[in-house]
């Protein structure tokens, strides 16, 4: 496939850099865009080219990748007479990685199809540093034939792969992720301030929580080697849980699912966006509850880890 078909990235931020450059790596012919330049030259110099614009990057590829933060952005891409659509070959794929609202895939795939094209939505699990390792995980949305088609691609960026179904299913299945992964976050923050204000031994505690049914793949994977180390330097941002936790609230409601907690985490992820908290990593909630509560914030000692 890498010798056959060409691949257009529109989106090289802190999670579609290391996946467009592990494409390269791999053999992958590919034409990159961004707004940073910086991030493009990044991929030009990895092996990739680079592109004009969106049109140029759709007459030149086959299969044409988004990477994007938000379902303003991916419909910019797409449609109008500048965008993906209206400017690839029939029979070009169209593969969203990006989370946003499932009704806008919906749409997006009919409006595919109306210019012959197909889509795939295949939003990403896992986190920044998983990417950086070329350990992604895929939940898509696709058809048989789509998903034979863009497998190579994620082989070589990924290590899970879940075919969860026909398009709009991938989108789907990574809100309800992000739900628990999310609200878990804001629930961590709160136990750990309690911890600091109970003057609790701080490693006793995540031992006891990691050892009993309070276990969370957050508290186990995330917030060791970041909130609790210190290292509140993005990976997944407050912002970006406050956009998907929104996403999840607007789909509940439509599709008429009372989701109580989800409403409260998103006022608390809300509360420290208001306070400028928004660019930290989300691990980074348990330092904002502290600072709430003008309590210290919660440190492991240097170089621990989960036993």
């Amino acid at each position: 496939m890498a010798a056959t078909e060409k691949i257009g990235f529109i989106g090289l931020g802190r999670m579609g850099r290391p996946m467009a450059t592990h494409l390269v790596k791999k053999g992958f012919e590919l034409v990159v865009l961004d707004i940073s330049a910086e991030a493009v030259a990044t991929l030009v110099a990895a092996g990739a080219r680079a592109g004009a614009s969106v049109a140029d990057v759709a007459k030149q590829c086959s299969i044409i990748v988004t990477m994007l933060p938000s379902s303003v952005e991916v419909e910019l891409v797409a449609l109008g007479k500048d965008g993906v659509f209206a400017n690839a070959a029939k029979g070009s794929l169209f593969m969203d990685m990006s989370t946003i609202d499932p009704l806008a895939t919906d749409l997006l795939s009919v409006a595919a199809q109306q210019h012959g094209l197909t889509m795939v939505d295949a939003p990403v699990g896992r986190l920044a540093e998983h990417a950086d390792r070329a350990e992604c995980l895929f939940m898509v949305g696709a058809s048989d034939t789509d998903y034979a088609r863009i497998k190579p691609l994620l082989d070589a960026m990924g290590n899970a792969f879940y075919h969860c179904g026909p398009v709009g299913t991938g989108g789907r299945t990574k809100l309800v992720n992000n739900y628990v992964a999310i609200t878990l976050t804001q629930v961590n923050g709160e136990a750990l301030a309690l911890s600091q204000r109970f003057g609790l031994d701080l490693v006793k505690t995540m031992q006891v929580l990691l050892g009993t049914s309070a276990n969370n793949g957050q508290l186990r994977m995330n917030f060791p080697s970041k909130v609790l180390a210190g290292d509140t330097t993005p990976g997944f941002t407050i912002d970006l849980a406050h956009k998907d936790i929104s996403l999840i609230m607007n789909a509940a409601h439509a599709a008429k699912v009372p989701m109580p907690v989800g409403a409260a985490v998103r006022e608390a992820f809300s509360q420290a966006r208001a306070a400028d908290f928004g660019a930290l990593d989300f691990s980074g909630i348990a330092d904002v509850m502290c600072t709430f509560a003008k309590i210290d914030k919660p440190r492991v000692p240097k170089g621990w880890r989960p036993a």
